[in-house]
């Protein structure tokens, strides 16, 4: 059985994620490899039902804990029920974000504190940490310019400009204090220039020539 890898897609909102992560499935689907695709909150039916909570607009009273609970919550379900079997048999999974985000929204721009955020997610992830993060670094105003051009937007999205910039700063310092792992591409680049970047870092990973 080939070893499984796990690949998280990080970045502000409206940075394009979906759009690489269905361009890297292509990818990896031509190669043989079986891959699973999730997003964070979410990607099960319980974890679904706890996105609902965290991102309904209508609960601006929710507290930054709160918060932090509700996203680890989701995730230690979609550890158990998704990622950590797929990876185990072997198969690539993708997730649209994952615990970065939330050392990032809830640890940084929340105030909450990174290592506090992490200690409560480390019981929710039971040591499945991606062999590879691609954040894609996009300045926090486009980004959310780019989210009001495609829907209404949601709780998380509808903050004001000063936290869409401290989780773009976040995520930045992450990057630095975790090169190995975080690979950052300018999500302002065309659309395949970033495709190719990160196609070559997965291919590297893998051992493709």
């Amino acid at each position: 059985m080939s070893k499984g890898i796990f690949i998280t897609m990080e970045g502000a909102d409206g940075s394009g994620k979906s759009t690489q992560i269905e361009l890297l499935r292509e990818h990896l689907e031509s190669t043989g490899r079986d891959v699973i695709i999730t997003r964070e909150p979410g990607g099960t039916e319980i974890s679904e039902a706890i996105r609902g909570i965290i991102l309904n607009k209508d609960y601006t009273e929710m507290s930054p804990v709160t918060e932090m609970l509700l996203y680890a919550s989701a995730r230690a379900q979609l550890i158990s029920d998704v990622i950590a079997p797929a990876i185990d048999a072997g198969k690539a999974v993708i997730s649209d974000r994952f615990i970065d985000s939330s050392l990032v929204y809830q640890g940084m721009a929340r105030g909450l504190g990174v290592d506090k955020v992490y200690q409560i997610n480390e019981q929710a992830i039971q040591g499945y940490m991606p062999d590879v993060t691609f954040l894609l670094d996009l300045d926090a105003d486009e980004g959310i310019r780019r989210k009001k051009g495609q829907k209404e937007l949601d709780r998380m999205e509808l903050e004001g400009s000063d936290f869409h910039r401290k989780v773009a700063e976040g995520y930045r310092g992450l990057a630095v204090k975790f090169p190995d792992r975080i690979t950052v591409v300018n999500a302002a680049l065309p659309i395949d220039d970033i495709s190719r970047r990160i196609i070559g870092r997965v291919d590297e990973l893998l051992g493709v020539k």
